[in-house]
């Protein structure tokens, strides 16, 4: 990859730790590249917009959900599917603006869920039909996506200033109130959130079956999706505090693993 020049995003790895894929341009031209953990190889995929962004690999790295600019200015996008190993792709939706959409896949590739940034809706796309369904949060209220479970089963998103995890199957809602919704586990059961009130915990995971909590960090903190492992045990977050773990004086954001037994 020495000749990647600019890289775009911060990459992001597959569930099963074989793929890392990094978006980047490659002189004038931006690429989707595509690495294999074991053999260290790297494949460039080619984007057929001006640009890609919001990457989403499924568990086994072979499905890319991401979202393709076009016209110059920028003025619509596409949200699609790649398929690279059979070098098919499909289109999730189609959106006049390029407002942030945000894509989520699911472990097996073949859930979506997306948001259009514009109207502020989310929606699950099931590459079986081909097909959109949502609003899923209804029609009398914004939102934002947060992240799709790994197992498709739930779709986490921020409404006001509240948490919903939306429950595919049944189209109901578990409400998490007064809290950002951070990630959630791959088996969705499992979600971080960051509370509003800045005088306790920066971070908690909730049990969203049993409704207990438990701190990850007192300190001023911060994580992104997939940050969560599969059963709640492993969470990894980011912080500039110095008091975290013994000995860390280097005064620069660190990055930290608590592990729940």
């Amino acid at each position: 990859m020495s000749t990647l020049t600019s890289p775009i995003q911060h990459p992001v790895i597959s569930a099963d730790g074989q793929y890392v894929a990094l978006w980047g341009l490659l002189f004038r031209d931006t690429k989707t590249f595509l690495s294999q953990v074991s053999s260290g190889s790297t494949i460039g995929i080619n984007c057929p917009g001006l640009s890609c962004s919001q990457p989403s690999l499924s568990a086994d790295g072979r499905y890319i959900a991401q979202a393709a600019t076009f016209n110059r200015p920028p003025s619509r996008q596409r949200i699609e599917v790649r398929d690279w190993r059979a070098d098919t792709t499909q289109t999730v939706a189609e959106f006049g603006h390029t407002v942030s959409a945000r894509p989520s896949i699911s472990g097996d590739g073949r859930l979506v869920a997306y948001q259009d940034g514009q109207a502020g809706d989310v929606f699950v796309w099931d590459r079986t039909g081909g097909a959109s369904s949502g609003p899923i949060e209804g029609l009398s209220k914004a939102a934002t996506l947060v992240q799709l479970s790994k197992d498709g089963r739930k779709v986490v998103y921020l409404s006001g200033s509240d948490t919903y995890v939306h429950d595919v199957s049944s189209g109901t809602d578990q409400l998490v109130p007064n809290v950002r919704g951070v990630a959630i586990d791959p088996t969705g059961r499992y979600l971080l959130y960051a509370p509003h009130d800045t005088s306790g915990p920066s971070l908690t995971l909730r049990d969203l079956e049993t409704g207990t909590d438990e701190i990850v960090s007192n300190q001023t903190a911060s994580a992104g999706t997939d940050a969560v492992s599969a059963g709640g045990r492993d969470v990894v977050f980011q912080s500039t505090a110095d008091d975290i773990v013994p000995g860390d004086t280097n005064g620069k954001s660190d990055v930290f693993l608590r592990r729940f037994y």
